[in-house]
């Protein structure tokens, strides 16, 4: 018997199906599905059916010293059981074993993976590896006649990986979290790319914060024929040098030049991983979905293999017999166009041998998918149809002209020839056609304007700009990146798209940067990424570079060791910062989230047990406190992350409680036979809103907070310490310089900063 092993169920379906030449049998192995025909048995597996783990041993995170997992035993574990054992089941029978899972190095790993263990029920059996890009009839055929040998380097690259990226991240997220005192399921995650990759967007959110806005103006004129010019300087720095200008103006215009150059505009390269995330990201899909997704149309045969470095079609694809599929269906007129054209291929400037481009494999109608589905298999067809078509060309048109001394200048693109952007309508230029004018004309001034602007900090990155960024530093791979970004938002670093770090992600990076700046580098993942590289290439073992990380490891505890003490309280004063939800409208102390003894989390005031306000939260799902704050209330909305669902915008919690009672009492009063309302009173002390406060806002102290007391998590104590720095309204604190205020109350910066942007919202 011929046993072949794809990597999933689905795809092993699709593979029996293009083999036999129709519907195979299906057969149930270990309670598992296969497919069989003729002497030949397709089993799929799901993904990774073992993983690396250390022993039992070392689970208690309280009693197992950190630095001992550097170089504690690794051993393998089994995940997919029934999958398991119907490999040792089917592997028996076998006389020969076929892999099929998906050729990179992560695929590559997962066929090893089930090769040893098809080699322990039957040693030394005869086994072979296809390679393939698309499942599709002809590649498959192509791939099983054309068999190879069993990468055993390009797995031994994956393993190491693994390895690196559990030792790495076991031993500092069990240091920091302990260190932190953040345990349980509110365990501080540190991870070998994850951290660089997090440093890298609160580094941009820092820039953000400390980016002083410089003012500048702009300077527009109106003339005839509905021409509008601006000054050729452009941005003007000084005010009086604007007045100036305006005072020089004459009343008539005069056409100094008039030029049209023609412009052309370049087809897009084709889409390797990276350049397809960033594009679905434009049509607003995060990274995971839009890689989840073309993994699914992968599967089913609809476009090639989405994880991808390449940007050049090989000389193997048919590019036009490709089109060709389209000239019946939604793209029929498109395809009939392309055709038509020279369909010269673009070239992008990365060519790898492994997998070509991403493109579409087979011609489907739009009621065939869901919407999400859609939009991704239109997306990577009409990329597919940009990278074949012509070039755009536009007729450009500059114009100089002066109104009195002064010099003003127009621009003017107007389309020639649409080329590749009639396929590919994501990326969109608009024409701007200038009236028809000659040199020497003169136009009559109608009016002008002055422009007041300000310099704008730098934009936040999205899922699409981070994961570029992170494939030009070398922060994962095109496999991991975008699970990497997801992980980011699962463990509630980061929130919103842009992406924005949340306190927990400040004092974590602030913390790391400091003490263990390797961490957060992208040196330190760079070199042992390319060590892993080097694996697959015959150039390096695999012991080498598992031994060369954990040296590398050892040398970061030996930074995290001697600072102990420093991060300990670093990473308290600043994770303290992302528990507090605004300030107790009864006595101004800071809102807390708190954990109840049984486990129950709350909104807590701080100022307790004087002041007993409370507001209770849901039980489970990370709570992330994030910028937006409730006018009504000023407490600042609430975010639930659940592992693999949807996030939850909470919003105030204040108002979701009192929408909750609300309720409440409607559907008591709707249904039968319910209590008089002074009995309700009495069975609802539970719902009761909390006792008031004891604790008493002073006048004294309200006067010294004028405005302030309005500002989520200033405080009664704040107020004082603001006040001795002579910081006794909100326009104080915004005019005050962030550092010499936290050197003279001794309170944190980053507390100053988002005090001020709270006050300023408030303003």
């Amino acid at each position: 018997m011929h046993l072949i092993i794809a990597e999933k169920h689905d795809a092993a379906k699709r593979i029996a199906q293009i083999l036999a030449g129709g519907k195979p049998r299906s057969l149930r192995v270990a309670g598992v599905e296969a497919f069989q025909f003729d002497d030949r048995v397709v089993l799929g597996l799901s993904g990774h059916i073992v993983g690396i783990d250390y022993p039992q041993g070392y689970n208690n995170w309280q009693k197992v010293d950190c630095k001992d997992l550097i170089r504690a035993e690794i051993v393998v574990r089994p995940i997919q059981e029934k999958i398991i054992s119907a490999l040792h089941k089917l592997g028996k029978e076998a006389d020969r074993v076929t892999i099929a899972t998906d050729y990179d190095r992560e695929g590559e790993l997962i066929g090893v993976e089930a090769l040893k263990i098809v080699e322990e029920a039957k040693p030394k059996i005869k086994a072979d590896r296809v390679r393939y890009s698309a499942i599709v009839k002809d590649e498959i055929i192509k791939a099983f006649q054309d068999s190879g040998a069993v990468d055993y380097d390009l797995a031994a690259s994956g393993e190491a990986r693994q390895i690196i990226d559990l030792v790495w991240g076991a031993a500092l997220t069990r240091y920091i979290s302990l260190t932190s005192g953040r345990l349980g399921k509110e365990f501080l995650s540190v991870g070998r790319v994850q951290s660089p990759t997090l440093a890298l967007i609160v580094d941009r959110e820092k820039e953000i914060q400390s980016f002083v806005p410089h003012p500048y103006w702009e300077i527009y004129a109106d003339l005839e024929k509905e021409l509008r010019v601006q000054h050729a300087k452009g941005r003007i720095w000084e005010k009086g040098e604007v007045d100036g200008i305006i005072s020089r103006l004459g009343p008539e215009g005069i056409i100094n030049s008039i030029e049209t150059k023609q412009r052309i505009d370049r087809p897009p390269a084709p889409f390797d991983t990276t350049g397809f995330i960033a594009a679905a990201s434009g049509i607003g899909l995060s990274a995971a979905n839009a890689m989840r997704i073309a993994e699914w149309l992968y599967t089913n045969g609809f476009i090639s293999y989405p994880r991808t470095d390449n940007t050049v079609y090989p000389p193997s694809i048919d590019l036009a017999a490709l089109t060709r599929l389209f000239l019946t269906g939604a793209f029929a007129e498109e395809a009939a166009r392309l055709l038509q054209g020279k369909m010269q291929p673009t070239r992008g400037k990365r060519a790898t041998t492994d997998h070509p481009p991403i493109y579409p494999t087979a011609a489907l109608e739009r009621g065939s998918l869901k919407d999400d589905q859609w939009k991704v298999y239109e997306l990577v067809v009409r990329r597919f149809f940009a990278t074949l078509a012509e070039a755009c060309i536009w007729d450009a048109t500059s114009l100089k002209l002066d109104i009195g001394p002064e010099p003003f200048r127009a621009s003017g693109a107007r389309l020639v020839e649409a080329g590749w952007r009639y396929y590919y309508p994501y990326s969109k230029a608009e024409e701007h056609i200038l009236p028809q004018l000659k040199k020497g004309e003169r136009l009559r001034v109608l009016g002008h304007s002055v422009e007041a602007k300000e310099t704008q900090p730098p934009a936040r990155y999205g899922q699409g700009k981070l994961i570029k960024l992170m494939d030009e530093l070398g922060l994962g791979t095109k496999s991991t990146r975008h699970d990497i970004i997801s992980k980011l938002y699962a463990r509630a670093y980061v929130q919103g798209n842009p992406m924005r770090p949340t306190n927990t992600a400040y004092a974590v990076v602030d913390t790391l940067e400091r003490y263990a700046p390797t961490i957060t580098k992208p040196e330190m993942t760079q070199t042992l990424e390319k060590d892993m590289t080097e694996i697959s290439e015959k150039k390096i073992k695999e012991d080498q570079v598992i031994e060369k990380s954990r040296v590398m490891l050892t040398s970061v505890f030996d930074e995290l060791t001697s600072n102990q003490e420093g991060i300990g309280v670093s990473l308290k004063d600043g994770l303290r910062t992302d528990k507090i939800v605004g300030t107790c409208e009864k006595c101004h102390s800071e809102l807390i989230i708190r954990r109840g003894h049984r486990g129950s989390r709350f909104i807590g005031c701080s100022g307790y047990p004087e002041c007993r306000f409370t507001l209770p939260l849901p039980r489970f799902g990370t709570v992330v406190v994030t910028d937006k704050t409730c006018e009504k209330h000023g407490m600042n909305h609430i975010r639930i992350i659940n592992k693999g669902k949807r996030p939850w915008d909470l919003g105030c919690p204040h108002c979701n409680f009192l929408e909750w009672q609300a309720k409440k009492a409607q559907e008591k009063a709707e249904t039968p036979g319910a209590a008089k309302p002074e009995a309700k009173a009495k069975a609802g002390k539970k719902a009761k809103p909390p006792a008031k406060s004891a604790k008493k806002t002073t006048k004294e102290t309200a006067a010294k907070g004028d405005g302030l007391v309005r500002v989520p998590g200033i405080g009664p104590k704040t107020l004082e310490k603001l006040a001795s720095a002579g910081i006794k309204t909100s326009q104080d604190l915004l005019v005050a310089k962030t550092k010499a205020l936290s050197s003279k109350t001794g309170l944190p910066e980053k507390k100053i900063l988002a005090w001020k942007s709270a006050a300023k919202a408030l303003s």
